[in-house]
């Protein structure tokens, strides 16, 4: 049930992802259209907005579907027993280090509401938006790497390395 629960999870994360890179395309096609009629609309806030929402919703989404660089040339190069060891610890470092980021930008977030700050553009947004998005992706990112931590304490392979992965010493067929 809560794995379920987990994938539709990472799934809605990946899918405001996409959503967010539409908005950051219409935008742009907003602005341009404005200045053809001659109206000043300034765009690039409210682009950044979606920019940010769309880079954190997707680390999450990405994370679990093998999409981040992994650089494999000394874990492979492991015997099975340590390997297993090592995708532990990185997993465990992984989500101390982004479970810190999470807690202090929606920190972050919490203060930019509190105090009221705005951005210095002509839509004067409140900074508190761009950052709950942030928060809520990184956050996002953390639960996944929770969620990875405890299937490999629990025997399970890394589900976060792509299955198509080309080792460099095998030839290709």
């Amino acid at each position: 049930m809560i794995r379920r629960v987990l994938d539709i999870f990472y799934d809605v994360c990946g899918y405001l992802a996409a959503a967010f890179m539409v908005g950051i395309a219409l935008a742009i096609v907003a602005q341009i259209i404005g200045r053809l009629r001659g109206v000043t609309l300034d765009a690039t806030e409210a682009a950044g907005l979606c920019l940010a929402a769309s880079t954190f919703f997707g680390l999450a989404h990405t994370f679990r579907r093998g999409g981040h660089v992994r650089i494999n040339l000394l874990v492979d190069r492991l015997p099975e027993a340590w390997r297993r060891k090592v995708e532990i610890f990185n997993c465990l470092l992984g989500t101390v280090v982004v479970s810190f980021l999470a807690w202090h930008v929606a920190g972050l977030a919490l203060q930019s509401y509190q105090f009221n700050d705005v951005s210095p553009g002509l839509l004067a947004m409140p900074f508190w938006i761009p950052q709950a998005g942030a928060a809520l992706g990184v956050t996002a990112l953390a639960v996944a790497f929770i969620d990875e931590l405890f299937w490999l304490i629990s025997g399970g392979q890394p589900r976060y390395a792509p299955a198509d992965e080309i080792e460099l010493d095998r030839p290709v067929a």
